[in-house]
């Protein structure tokens, strides 16, 4: 059956028979009803058993894709706490292994599969006790599964079936290697390896041949034509740098009814606006970013995850793999560290079969020579226009009249505009440079 096919006119009930029932109820349940191009072309060979190189852009649902021959997998082969460990699934972050972690939960409702989120930055008491006890699928970080391979007491992988390394060049670019590589060295040769990322280069094929059979099947979702999702709308915005802060606050004020994540280039950047917005806008945003506890990542990502509405300000950290539904908007105040950081970000909207989003990045005028790079990797961007703030046109006709009333003031030996420094009035208004006065 051609692939186009099937992804057009069918959806996974077409697996009735070849993936247990329970599976097809859970996603049914969860909303799922037709397969994305990855899936459509992965499913197949993970199902019989081949190891998988899957490459795709960022919110192509990469994740059902191997999820879905795993669990059946493991149902087929009757697999309880007494088996132990029977899938590793290695992800880069805390919040991209927690998402992965949530969608199995939902996939394996129906089933009495033992599950476990191995993390860093929770305390490992409890996750000893359920290695010991037995856990049949394993959604961690590179640090603590190793930790646990190494220092874990009654803890083994020999009856593992199956390895997934997912957002492969991210685990990389975090310096993951050598973990891997030591986590291999724990895992049986006889087990099905899948690998997935958003991109595959050199340093990618040599964790491939590192981690994977000989063989492997390469499935590499390429559009000739764009390198982000087709229901994306995005552009580019000139903005001065003394504007920037007011062209937010109006944006954020239009779009307080839609769901926003606004990228910024460092922790302190997220802070300094998260407080400013916050504290003197009232504005309702959240924040995320690497040097926040464990706890308050958690606990904001899953908010803003089942939010209607809301801003979240975050840096790259959430730039990556993470699956948050219906935003509306991604604003990248700061520019990206390059294009491949640019398709990361916008891909957390518009992501799915159909759905659409809107992307907007904010270049000085100095740095609008960007688009040229992003049009090299086949990424085209509209030039957008934005209404002026208002505020800075009634800033200027506010001094303007302040400074008229001083000028037209009775008792001018105490109020004399001779003795006022004007420039530092423009400043009490807003200005970083004093208008010019016609009066």
């Amino acid at each position: 059956m051609e692939i186009d096919y099937l992804i057009t006119n069918s959806n996974f009930l077409m697996l009735k028979g070849k993936v247990g029932d329970r599976i097809l109820q859970s996603l049914e349940k969860m909303g799922f009803e037709k397969p994305t191009e990855i899936q459509a072309k992965v499913l197949p060979h993970m199902l019989y058993g081949a190891d998988v190189i899957g490459a795709a852009k960022t919110g192509s649902g990469k994740t059902l894709a191997f999820l879905i021959p795993i669990v059946d997998c493991l149902l087929k082969h009757n697999v309880n706490k007494k088996f132990g460990v029977g899938c590793i699934i290695i992800s880069p972050t805390r919040e991209l292994a927690l998402q992965t972690y949530k969608i199995l939960r939902k996939l394996l409702e129906n089933t009495d599969l033992t599950h476990r989120l191995i993390v860093g930055g929770v305390k490992k008491l409890k996750e000893l006790k359920s290695l010991q006890k037995g856990v049949n699928i394993i959604v961690g970080t590179p640090g603590r599964l190793l930790d646990h391979l190494d220092n874990t007491k009654d803890f083994h992988c020999d009856n593992l079936k199956y390895l997934i390394l997912d957002e492969a060049d991210k685990l990389l670019e975090a310096g993951f290697e050598k973990h891997i590589a030591r986590i291999i060295m724990h895992l049986p040769k006889d087990r099905q390896t899948g690998l997935f990322s958003a991109t595959i280069d050199d340093k990618v094929k040599n964790l491939a041949k590192l981690a994977l059979r000989r063989n492997p099947v390469l499935i590499a979702i390429k559009d000739e034509k764009q390198a982000t999702v087709t229901g994306l709308k995005q552009g580019y915005f000139t903005c001065p740098l003394e504007r920037r802060i007011s062209w937010l606050y109006k944006m954020l004020k239009k779009a307080k009814k839609l769901k926003v994540i606004v990228f910024f280039s460092s922790c302190k950047s997220v802070d300094f606006h998260y407080e400013f917005f916050k504290v003197y806008c009232k504005a309702p945003v959240l924040h995320i970013h690497g040097k926040l506890s464990q706890a308050r990542r958690k606990e904001t990502f899953e908010s803003f995850v089942e939010a209607a509405c809301g801003v979240l300000f975050c840096t790259d950290i959430a730039a990556r793999g993470l699956d948050i539904p219906s935003v509306d908007w991604v604003v990248q105040f700061d520019p990206p560290t390059d294009v491949k950081e640019y398709i990361h970000r916008v891909g957390r909207t518009a992501r799915g079969l159909q759905n659409t989003g809107n992307a907007v990045i904010l270049l000085r005028p100095e740095e609008e020579c960007f688009v040229e790079f992003l049009k090299i990797e086949k990424v085209f961007l509209d030039k957008y226009t934005f209404e002026t703030p208002t505020e800075a046109s009634l800033a200027r006709k506010a001094y303007l009249s302040y400074i008229r009333c001083y000028t037209k003031h009775k008792l001018k030996s105490v109020f004399n505009i001779e003795n006022m420094d004007l420039a530092l009035a423009a400043k009490a208004f807003g200005f970083l440079k004093q208008p010019d006065i016609d009066f």
